[in-house]
């Protein structure tokens, strides 16, 4: 009987247990989603409606026209243009930049695991030394080289500066990863006579799915939220859509539009939710097959 007792408290103690901490959890989502869901609903909403209404109620009079101004497919009061080729450029640096940085990443990887050579720890603590260089501390030396090679304000400058900086993360993920990759594989395979790129090719590359979802994953949200870079090396009609984002919010020489400065919040943060909501999932198993070890 006694026992029967103590089982059934300890299941009504874990039963509280988990009510706390469901509960605690649904409190800090909605803490931390609240912000968004001010965004999107605010995007929506007339500005008589943002002046009068409540910030947390719905809009009454829904409407698109605040998107298709922050797009620049329409304007509102004063705003007009909109980020519609800010967008453009972020795609035209995010792409190439994610592809080149990734690609470098993994055959540094792929080397400083599999091809020991002397000196191949220093060469990689000092690539994962770059990772805790802050921004600000490079800003001038790379303004200086990127003026010296041409490529100063302009979209492939920004591409050149991401993929260097991002080239320390890559190499440290790729590099953990490969570390528990079966070197006899690449013993045999150089034994039948295979190169460095048919090795890494036929071998390394497709089993590195996980690994290059996280770092893609990793590369596309750090350049694509860049700021400091973006504003440092370009200017004009040059920059990427987080400058543009920023003008766009900062300038105001009449009634403040907050509903198409959220529009265009929304615009410039969708790539990244979508990136996280259709890939989120391997993320997390990437970092579980390897990308943190070592």
């Amino acid at each position: 009987m006694s026992g029967r007792v103590e089982t059934s408290m300890a299941g009504t103690g874990s039963s509280a247990s988990r009510i706390v901490i469901y509960g605690l959890l649904l409190l800090f989502a909605v803490i931390f989603l609240t912000p968004l869901f001010v965004m999107l609903i605010t995007s929506f909403k007339t500005l008589d409606e943002i002046r009068d209404g409540n910030m947390l109620s719905l809009p009454q009079s829904p409407t698109i026209a605040p998107w298709l101004s922050a797009w620049g497919s329409a304007c509102i009061g004063l705003t007009c243009g909109g980020i519609k080729g800010y967008f453009a450029n972020s795609i035209e640096m995010v792409v190439p930049a994610v592809a080149i940085s990734t690609l470098l990443g993994s055959l540094n990887g792929y080397v400083l695991t599999k091809f020991r050579f002397p000196g191949h720890k220093i060469i990689f603590a000092l690539m994962l030394f770059a990772c805790f260089i802050p921004f600000q501390a490079v800003l001038i030396p790379v303004a200086r080289v990127l003026g010296m090679v041409g490529l100063g304000n302009s979209i492939l400058g920004l591409i050149l500066v991401h993929v260097v900086y991002g080239l320390g993360f890559t190499t440290l993920f790729f590099r953990n990863y490969y570390e528990a990759f079966p070197t006899e594989l690449i013993r045999a395979a150089q034994i039948d006579g295979a190169g460095f790129f048919q090795i890494f090719r036929r071998i390394l590359l497709p089993a590195s799915g996980p690994i290059i979802i996280v770092t893609v994953i990793f590369q596309f949200t750090n350049i694509w939220n860049d700021f400091l870079f973006g504003s440092s090396f370009a200017s004009g009609d040059g920059v990427p859509m987080t400058v543009a984002l920023n003008n766009l919010v900062n300038t105001s020489t009449g009634v403040k539009e907050y509903n198409v400065d959220m529009a265009a919040a929304m615009i410039a943060a969708l790539p990244t939710l979508l990136v996280y909501v259709v890939a989120g999932r391997y993320f997390v198993r990437g970092l579980m097959a390897g990308a943190v070890k070592g």
